[in-house]
């Protein structure tokens, strides 16, 4: 059987050997093939479009290999309703997913209702994490904390003048270090 490994590192610096030894052992000791090992680095397991992540599924669909290895299900995907698109993509085109540590192998029913369980909850917990942040933030506000750039004070009047001497907005917002939102608005 010809295995894809799918690892994922939330920031650049972070080590992939951990992941990748016991993937590749997995797959001896399963007599399984790696035809390639696919990695993204610095990515969210919230983002649906990874680079790693997408050659995966474009060589899926060139069926390339046979199962999706990975080393935890959130590795791939956070959102049930991305896991349970990207699974149902592999079942049309006959390929198995199997994460390595929660022991889940979609060859079988009871993993396919285990995965979906799983799913369901690591979604419920980005959600309550969301909500804290959200809660915090609002919190912090009513307490005055700004988010966001600081506000900053220019003279309209030298925008204008800067603007009829023929710079360009980007030219303005560079020399007065502001947005060039903020050129274009004040020079209107």
């Amino acid at each position: 059987m010809k295995a894809a490994v799918y690892i994922r590192i939330s920031t650049r610096d972070q080590r992939t050997d951990l992941q990748s030894d016991e993937l590749q052992e997995y797959c001896e000791r399963r007599k399984w093939q790696i035809t390639d090992t696919y990695t993204d680095r610095g990515f969210s397991g919230s983002k649906k479009s990874r680079p790693a992540l997408d050659k995966l599924m474009a060589d899926a669909r060139k069926r390339k290999f046979d199962v999706v290895v990975v080393w935890k299900f959130d590795r791939f995907a956070r959102s049930v309703t991305h896991l349970l698109r990207a699974l149902e993509e592999f079942r049309a085109l006959g390929i198995e997913f199997v994460s390595y540590s929660e022991s889940i192998d979609t060859s079988s029913a009871l993993g396919k209702m285990i995965f979906t369980v799983v799913g369901a909850v690591s979604e419920l917990e980005r959600s309550l994490i969301r909500e804290r942040v959200v809660a915090g933030q609002a919190a912090a506000r009513k307490r005055g904390t700004r988010f966001g750039r600081p506000p900053v004070k220019v003279d309209s009047e030298k925008v204008i003048a800067m603007r009829n001497q023929g710079l360009s907005f980007s030219k303005i917002a560079k020399k007065l270090k502001i947005a060039k939102g903020t050129a274009h608005k004040l020079a209107s």
